[in-house]
């Protein structure tokens, strides 16, 4: 399992308390010092079900300075999410855990988090 996370967020930290609780084996992935590809990008949604814009944070500043909250929400405009992503790794929802099953979440509740452990048996 791997959690994508800012360590500098709470949710990312409870996310970590209750892996760790768990017992759970996990490999952090400090995401804005090490930004995932557009090809990690593309799996990580595959697995998530979900589109880049579905996982992005539209109310960080960045966001508003790309004019995220302007663009499309079409297959023809899913590059060019994923391109931002990937060059504003800041805007990528958090925590992001990937089990060894091939699913993915995103961890902002200890709902989810504990979903992950008990798909992967860690709990």
């Amino acid at each position: 399992m791997e959690i994508w996370l800012n360590p500098a967020c709470s949710k990312c930290r409870s996310a970590v308390e209750i892996l760790d609780g768990a017992g759970a084996e996990y490999t952090v992935r400090t995401y804005l010092e090490d930004p995932p590809s557009a090809d990690e990008l593309r799996d990580v949604l595959a697995r998530l079900g979900l589109e880049p814009w579905d996982i992005t944070r539209t109310q960080e500043a960045e966001a508003g300075k790309l004019g995220l909250g302007e663009w499309e929400r079409t297959d023809a405009a899913r590059e060019r999410w994923i391109a931002a992503l990937t060059a504003h790794p800041k805007l990528i929802q958090r925590p992001i855990i990937t089990a060894d099953d091939g699913s993915a979440l995103v961890g902002r509740t200890e709902e989810a988090v504990r979903e992950v452990l008990a798909r992967t048996g860690g709990e």
